[in-house]
Order: structure tokens, then C-alpha cells, then sequence
């Protein structure tokens, strides 16, 4: 463990922290006016709220990211196809909180974005080298539109991004500080994740004064999809699955399950597993607090899978990760006690 490098990513956390209270704060009477989210059948919130805290989100952590790295490190150079995406698919995001844009351009542009992140990777970098090159990056851009949608889908509550992003984040900024990862993807994983708990006391459960809006859900899952793929590029495919595990389940379990009842599935909703569970009786605190013991040990299972690196472990492993997975999904959907 590098002692510079671990006081680099605490001091880029507690930064992204503050400026991104600050940039909320600021920007609330402008989101108030403009941005207003109002409920309907489908919404979580009671009352209009203002949406658009993403702005936020995103640029304390690509502001601290840049100054953690250097604004002349080659480091840097090499991330600014990243950052290029993550601002167009954050202004996808905002006029889409203002005025939908139909699905098909929606998501033409998104996978512009994606694609200019995985188009841009070293030729040399694979995460199964027996696959084409081609064929792995042509599953890479599917998996990256759907990683960028799912975080979009699983904002629908508030904290929910909070108790998934926190503990990613922080166990991303970990295995950099053991070695698991370098250390562009470790810094931007310790910006965004002060970013998103800067962004927190703004979203409390019961009395959130603002929400990520489209604008910051669909940056924030370039961004962090970006991390866990260069953990899986560095020959920790396994821990990458098991990281957002919740996340994958529950989205692509409801995605199929709609399609299975030929619903309209691009429509907004509220049948995921997290949104039935508030239907069947759990607070939300409840329901992000579960969440997050879930990512807790989602974490510790991905850190054995690093530390032990055998593939019959990653398989009990993942294995075990779904059990977990599969017990809070159940426990969403029956009525609480």
C-alpha cells in the first residue's frame, strides 16, 4: 500500500464531498424553477421536487478527478474520451428531465457515448483474450448501454443511489490501495463516491429536497461502470460482477419479466423489486438500508475473490452472491411483517 496514494484518494474524497454540497446548494434555486419533478402514478415522491443534482454530482467529481491527477498527467489525457462521454450523456440526461426525447434518439446518443469509452480502450486490454477483440468490445457496448440505463432505472428512491455508489466506490478505492486496481480508476472512484455523499443530505428519506434527475444517474453509471471495468481488465472479472450484483439482478430480472408479459418495457414503471417493496409496506430507509448491508457484503465476497484468485472460488463465489441477492429480492417482494 502507497501512503501518498491513499492520502491522494482521501484528500480527493473529502473534496468532492464539499464541492458537491456546495454546487447543490447553489444550484437549487435554479433547479426549483426549472427543473421540477412532479409525481404521478409511477413516482416514489408525494410532492414536486426538484430534479437536476446530478450537475453536481458529476462535476465535483470530474473536477477533483482532474486536479487529483494533474491536469498534464498522461494519466488524465487518457481518461478525457471518459469525460467527454460522461458531459453529453449528463446533457442527454438534462433535457431529457425537461423535455423526454423518444427512446430511439435517447438511445442512439447514449450509445454514441458508450462507445466512445469502449472503442478508445488500449487494443491490448481484454477481459477473456481467447475472445475476438471485436467481440468482446461489441458486448462490452451492449453491456455498457445497459450498466448506464440500470443505474438510471434503480434511482427511483431516495438513497438508493447513495447506499449502492457509497459502498462501491469506497471497496473500488480499496482494492487500489491493496494493488487490484490502478490508480486513475481508484481516484475517480474516490471522487464520485464523495461526490454522491455530498450529494446525500440533500436526499434523505422522508425529506429530500432534490433528486440526481436523468442528468446525474446516466453519468454516474458511465462512470462507475468505467471503474468496475478496469477492475475486470485487470483480471478481477469475478469481483466486478459481484460489486453491483443487486443492481444487475434487480433491473435486467424486471426487464425480462416485462418482456415475458409483452408490457412496454421502455415505459417508466414501478415494478422493480425495490419499488414493490415500498408497495408491500417497508419504509424506504428500510429498504436502502438492506441494500446497502446487501453491497456490504457483496464487497467482502468481491475482496476474497481478489485475494484468493482461483476460478472455482470466483464460481462459489458469484454463487453465493446470488444466494444473497436472490434472499433480498424475495424478502422485496412479500408484504412486510
Amino acid at each position: 500500500m502507497n501512503p501518498a496514494i491513499g492520502f491522494a484518494s482521501m484528500i480527493a474524497a473529502l473534496t468532492a464531498v464539499i464541492l458537491c454540497a456546495v454546487l447543490t446548494w447553489a444550484l437549487m434555486p435554479l433547479l426549483r424553477r426549472y427543473a421540477l419533478a412532479r409525481p404521478n402514478a409511477r413516482s416514489s415522491h408525494k410532492v414536486p421536487t426538484p430534479q437536476g443534482a446530478g450537475i453536481a454530482v458529476i462535476a465535483a467529481t470530474l473536477i477533483v478527478t482532474t486536479f487529483a491527477l494533474g491536469p498534464t498527467a498522461p494519466a488524465l489525457l487518457a481518461l478525457l474520451p471518459l469525460f467527454a462521454a460522461a458531459v453529453v450523456i449528463g446533457i442527454v440526461g438534462a433535457v431529457d428531465d425537461i423535455r423526454p426525447i423518444p427512446v430511439l434518439p435517447r438511445l442512439a446518443l447514449q450509445a454514441l457515448c458508450v462507445g466512445a469509452v469502449v472503442l478508445t480502450l488500449p487494443a491490448d486490454q481484454q477481459i477473456v483474450p481467447a475472445l475476438p477483440l471485436w467481440l468482446e468490445r461489441a458486448a462490452l457496448l451492449i453491456g455498457g448501454l445497459w450498466f448506464v440505463n440500470l443505474v438510471n432505472f434503480m434511482d427511483g428512491l431516495d438513497w438508493m443511489t447513495v447506499a449502492e455508489g457509497v459502498p462501491v466506490t469506497a471497496t473500488l478505492v480499496v482494492f487500489g490501495l491493496l494493488g487490484a486496481l490502478s490508480q486513475s480508476p481508484m481516484l475517480l472512484a474516490a471522487a464520485l463516491g464523495g461526490a454522491i455523499l455530498g450529494f446525500a443530505p440533500f436526499n434523505r428519506p422522508g425529506a429530500a429536497k432534490v433528486f440526481l434527475g436523468d442528468v446525474g444517474s446516466l453519468p454516474i453509471g458511465l462512470l462507475l461502470g468505467w471503474c468496475l471495468l478496469q477492475l475486470a481488465l485487470q483480471g478481477h472479472a469475478a469481483a466486478a460482477l459481484l460489486l453491483p450484483l443487486y443492481y444487475l439482478a434487480d433491473s435486467t430480472l424486471t426487464l425480462l419479466r416485462r418482456m415475458i408479459r409483452r408490457e412496454r418495457f421502455w415505459l417508466a414503471h414501478r415494478t422493480h423489486f425495490y419499488q414493490r417493496a415500498t408497495d408491500n409496506g417497508f419504509p424506504v430507509r428500510a429498504v436502502v438500508g438492506q441494500v446497502c448491508l446487501l453491497n456490504l457484503a457483496l464487497a467482502g465476497l468481491a475482496g476474497a475473490s481478489i485475494a484468493l484468485r482461483s476460478a472455482a472460488t470466483d464460481l462459489l463465489l458469484l454463487g453465493i452472491g446470488a444466494m444473497l441477492v436472490a434472499a433480498v429480492l424475495r424478502r422485496f417482494t412479500r408484504p412486510r411483517a
